[in-house]
């Protein structure tokens, strides 16, 4: 599935339709199909009833009694999109139904080969990464409005109602901020290579304004998701099963491995847009962090990872500004580098209040009997209060990556 074939040299740096990147969306699936061919009927139905399936601990035994699906009516990326979405919601509340202490250990056949086989088709891992969640679970209410968080709303939703979707929105809203930096990126590399400071200078201006419009985006978090919504009901579906307490082990997928496989869960760090900013202002990460970076890698869709290491074996920037000695050019670079220091402080803050302060009050509502609860009625998850749910630990994780890119300004 890689976007490209290494033995040609292209005519231009980075064009970015190579890479399944949309001028218009950026890194989102632009306007993804919301419904399968007529065979997966079945799969469509259990998806559009998770949240009650969920909550009435009815899910498992409707997967048990699905029919196993072939996949090959399942035609373009698009189909094969929708297919894994929906196959990644129905295996995080079958996996998650009973809470923490309730886990599975093995992935029915039924539902593990199809995921498997789809999973392969697009290069992704078989779990719910940002790819689908965010990247492939949007449409308008009106479909010629604009793509405003009134006029969106998600395809398949998991337990969390308003909060989850609002997550999931303000999220892609974020993403959807992201487009002119992305497109900033291309034509600051060219300039490099034609020379031309104006241009690049502008596509630096642009790229730093980008990153500011993506900090202003992610503030709308707090009007759409409640911290306690967030942490005791939504968060443990976005789990995997690697470096998660809760499941040691990993899981069987029947049909696919005897053996038990680790996936990472969601996690900001799988988004694109966050490597490729990285990549062209030559932001140098910590051993460990860089390693979970590189990790997240595998959970983007191909084409987008080829699009990150094409920026990394490009000109380098930064050097290119040093070397051109021109004032303006640093300013208009270090403008960049502190907005993307000001967004990740900005995230740390985010998470600060929803994961730290509600896991705070989640402890001291164990200690006492309350009406509110975890997935289905259980109690909050505890297994993850200190890490991300990628498997990261969470605060030094995000302050090493934030402090890393603070270090990468120019000094005077």
């Amino acid at each position: 599935m890689e976007a490209s074939d290494d033995t040609e040299e292209p005519p231009l740096p980075l064009a970015l339709t190579r890479f399944q990147i949309s001028e218009e969306f950026g890194f989102l699936l632009p306007d993804p199909l919301t419904e399968l061919p007529a065979p997966y009927g079945p799969w469509m139905d259990i998806a559009r009833e998770l949240p009650q399936l969920i909550m009435s601990h009815q899910l498992r035994s409707r997967v048990h009694q699905m029919s196993q699906l072939s996949t090959q009516h399942l035609r373009g990326h698009e189909e094969l999109h929708l297919a894994h979405l929906v196959l990644s919601c129905i295996t995080m509340g079958y996996v998650w139904q009973e809470g923490e202490e309730g886990t599975v250990q093995v992935l029915p056949r039924n539902l593990a080969v199809p995921y498997w086989e789809v999973s392969q088709a697009l290069g992704l891992p078989p779990i719910l990464s940002h790819a689908d969640f965010v990247l492939a679970n949007w449409r308008r209410k009106d479909p010629n409005g604009p793509l405003e968080i009134e006029n969106l709303d998600t395809i398949i939703t998991l337990p969390g109602g308003e909060s989850l979707r609002g997550f999931v929105l303000v999220t892609l809203l974020v993403e959807k901020a992201a487009v002119p930096g992305i497109k900033a990126i291309v034509g600051a590399l060219r300039a490099i290579l034609q020379r031309d400071e104006e241009t690049l200078h502008r596509a630096l201006q642009e790229l730093a304004g980008a990153i500011e419009a993506m900090r202003e985006a992610l503030r709308r978090m707090h009007d759409r998701v409640d911290p306690e919504v967030f942490y005791t009901v939504i968060r443990i579906f976005l789990s995997g099963w690697k470096d998660n307490p809760a499941m040691p082990h990993g899981l069987i997928y029947e049909g696919v491995s005897q053996e038990p496989m680790a996936y990472s869960g969601g996690s900001a760090a799988q988004s694109t847009v966050l490597h490729a900013f990285d990549e062209l202002l030559g932001i140098c990460h910590r051993q460990d962090s860089a390693a979970f970076l590189h990790r997240m890698r595998d959970y983007m869709p191909p084409p987008h990872r080829a699009f990150v290491e094409e920026i990394q074996r490009a000109v380098s920037l930064k050097q290119h500004v040093l070397s051109s000695g021109a004032a303006r050019l640093r300013a208009a670079f270090n403008r960049c580098v502190s907005a993307l220091t000001d967004f990740r402080s900005y995230h740390i803050t985010i998470v600060t209040k929803y994961i730290t302060i509600a896991a705070a009050k989640a402890r001291a509502g164990r200690a006492e009997p309350s009406t509110r609860a975890g997935p289905s009625g259980g109690k909050p998850p505890s297994a993850l209060e200190a890490k991300g749910t990628g498997g990261s630990h969470i605060f030094s994780f995000l302050k090493s990556i934030r402090d890393a890119t603070r270090e990468g300004m120019i000094s005077a």
